[in-house]
């Protein structure tokens, strides 16, 4: 067995004991010190492990002190001190076949999660294991997405067969979901749960993940960036079934009025997720099982009040009092959006001042997790909120994240508004834009999907077939889009062209102005293209788009293309970090939803972003994932030029929509239409 294989083994079934065999029972560790008397039926290689003093409990750091067997929260400071011990522990390893070895052993002495998400962040940071990749976190946690009802059935289901059956057992999943469309906010059930988008929320955690000695260029920014898109995304998923866009959580002593009741298990005993009932209020936080002092809703609206001084004053002041200035126009040093990303998260090792400006994000995740159960008095686990890969399925997530972007904005409107200079690109003149789907011109097709997944690979089933999980999901017809550009100027340029989606409607059915809809777009693509002099046809593909991972690998696929330390990358070559591809597009309506698409071209040279020398770059999802170990590829503030108030002189004409923009040469705006096809499937 190979040292990849050997490696990928360590995901599956994580709640097992570390010998349970793995890889479709093909392979198994055995302790030294217990050695398999008894040979297996049909039994593979067999890794021993050796004894490790290193890995005993009391050499672990703190990486012990979240039980095994409970949900694991990187929103709590004691649960990030572990994950950091265990990371560090891990990261310590020389070579692949000493973290096999050192990671076998501790995994049956800490957290499930922990492991899971220790051992995933140093394969993705560890320079020797840049060509590994990670499997599904669907196949390692299926009970993470699937309701405990389907589980329990098909483990009656494997106990009940003969082991002679050869056929599969398939849960089916279908877009219904955990709630009935009895209540409006459940009509998005099937995108706030949809898998593809909790594990890039997950993912995206773990590729930016606070407090653990990593220098991220601008990871305040894409915090700010990466969930204000999602909250876009949201609301118009809301628009499509003719909901109202989402309303923020702000005041914190008033009724939380969604309830949400996840039907998801925290692990393979059945320990069941924390529940919310509907117009439930947030309690001062008073647990003392989590090692966490206790916390007062007075605190978040001190911390609140703090950061909207700071923003207002244009500064915020580190322990010594020395002023930081908070501006997006800087020359060197961080701009202001990124200080303040790193501030409200928050994370203690770059915020300027952490005791003063507080832990707004993570303590809002952490009391509204344990609104149900502040003081432990029932003893019961926190909620979805608390871990990022389910947090996303709440609803109250959606209404915080646009409180927590309301403070982004604010911050944004205080920054001077772009300049008809900044937006133009002389030289460049766009003719003609369209998108084409199966002939059909700006008409755009979505509906649902299904995907497949191994969940005997995460839950032993006591079965020798495997268990697959069969996911219903929205999905969308594959589309072009199609650009017409002249380049005035008498040699090749390069540019950047820039294309972003929004909603042309309101709640009301009002076609929406600028400062309405500004928000509201969503980044689509980016990318880089070559102009000759003369006209040029740029045709791209939504299969390209710089904020998707195409898919998610499973350990199907990882075991048919095994990696190893020095095999080259190719088809695996990107960092698993994205939008999932299914939901680029937003659902649209059975009669068809009017859309806009904004396509700019600005300058390369302008955009460009000087690299050190062998930088790693990955494949996919560059906007919202930015490069593995190198600057972000775009000099232009995130979101531009969205972010930022609209030029006086455009102000100056009245009222101003985004289509006022398109004066300009190098930008055009098309409308387009989305259909849901609500009983068919699409591919």
């Amino acid at each position: 067995m190979s040292e990849a294989q050997s490696l990928l083994s360590l995901f599956e079934k994580p709640y097992s004991d570390v010998t349970t065999p793995r890889a479709n029972e093909s392979m198994a560790f055995e302790l030294e010190e217990r050695p398999v008397v008894v040979p297996r039926v049909g039994a593979g290689p067999t890794i021993t492990l050796p004894r490790r003093p290193d890995a005993d409990p009391s050499k672990l750091g703190t990486a012990t002190v979240v039980p095994r067997g409970s949900a694991f929260s990187f929103f709590v400071s004691t649960h990030r001190r572990a994950a950091k011990d265990l990371c560090d522990a891990f990261m310590k390893t020389t070579g692949v076949q000493d973290l096999v070895q050192f990671a076998a052993r501790v995994k049956d002495v800490v957290n499930e999660s922990l492991f899971i998400y220790s051992l995933s962040f140093v394969i993705l940071h560890k320079k020797e294991l840049r060509n590994f990749r990670l499997p599904s976190l669907v196949e390692v946690f299926p009970q993470k997405f699937v309701p405990v009802e389907h589980l329990i059935k098909s483990q009656q289901e494997a106990v009940r067969r003969d082991e002679n059956e050869e056929t599969p057992i398939v849960i089916e999943h279908g877009p219904d979901f955990s709630s009935n469309t009895i209540k409006p906010e459940h009509r998005v059930a099937y995108w706030r749960e949809d898998y593809g988008m909790n594990v890039h929320h997950w993912h995206w955690h773990l590729v930016y993940p606070i407090e653990m000695n990593l220098n991220r260029d601008r990871k305040g920014e894409i915090f700010f960036y990466m969930h204000q898109q999602m909250i876009a995304r949201y609301d118009m998923e809301r628009l499509s079934v003719g909901l109202r866009r989402v309303e923020k959580l702000e005041n914190w002593r008033i009724p939380v009025p969604d309830g949400y009741f996840s039907k998801l298990t925290v692990n393979n005993s059945g320990r069941a997720w924390g529940t919310r009932q509907d117009n439930t209020f947030l309690k001062d936080f008073r647990r003392n099982d989590f090692g966490l002092q206790p916390l007062d809703i007075t605190e978040l609206e001190v911390w609140r009040s703090r950061l909207l001084d700071a923003i207002h004053q244009g500064y915020m002041k580190n322990p010594n009092g020395d002023t930081i200035p908070l501006s997006d126009d800087v020359t060197s040093g961080k701009r202001g959006i990124d200080i303040l990303g790193d501030t409200l998260e928050a994370d203690a090792d770059l915020s300027p001042h952490y005791q003063f400006y507080g832990d707004l994000h993570n303590m809002s995740h952490v009391l509204i997790s344990f609104s149900h159960d502040n003081d432990n008095a029932h003893k019961e686990e926190l909620g979805v909120m608390g871990d990022p890969a389910t947090s996303m399925r709440d609803p109250v997530f959606y209404r915080l994240h646009k409180f927590v972007d309301d403070v982004f904005q604010a911050y944004k409107l205080t920054q001077r508004p772009y300049t008809m200079e900044d937006l133009s690109m002389p030289g460049v003149v766009v003719n003609q834009v369209s998108v084409t789907s199966k002939r059909e011109i700006n008409k755009l097709t979505t509906g649902w999907s299904t995907r497949e997944f191994e969940a005997s690979r995460g839950i032993d089933f006591n079965s020798p077939n495997p268990v697959i999980l069969r996911l219903t999901h929205l999905d969308s017809v594959p589309f072009n889009y199609h650009i017409e550009v002249t380049n005035t100027e008498p040699k090749p340029k390069v540019v950047t062209v820039r294309i972003f989606l929004a909603p042309k409607h309101n709640g009301s059915g009002a076609e929406m102005p600028f400062m309405e809809q500004r928000i509201l777009w969503t980044e689509m693509d980016k990318f880089n293209h070559t102009l000759n002099p003369g006209k040029n046809q740029i045709v791209r593909s939504s299969k390209d788009s710089s904020i998707t991972n195409p898919t998610d690998i499973t350990f199907r696929d990882l075991d048919s293309k095994p990696m190893t330390s020095e095999t080259e990358a190719t088809e695996f070559d990107f960092c698993g970090c994205g939008w999932p591809q299914h939901l680029l597009l937003p659902r649209g309506k059975p009669e068809g939803m009017a859309f806009q698409l904004f396509y700019m071209i600005t300058d390369f040279e302008k955009d460009k972003v000087e690299q050190a020398q062998g930088a790693r770059s990955c494949a996919n999802a560059v906007s919202f994932c930015g490069v593995l170990d190198a600057k972000f590829p775009d000099s232009r503030p995130m979101g531009f030029p969205f972010d930022r108030r609209p030029p006086p002189v455009l102000l100056d004409a009245g009222v101003l929509t985004t289509a006022d923009y398109a004066r300009l040469d190098n930008i055009m705006m098309q409308d387009v239409t989305i259909t849901f096809l609500a009983d068919k499937l699409v591919k």
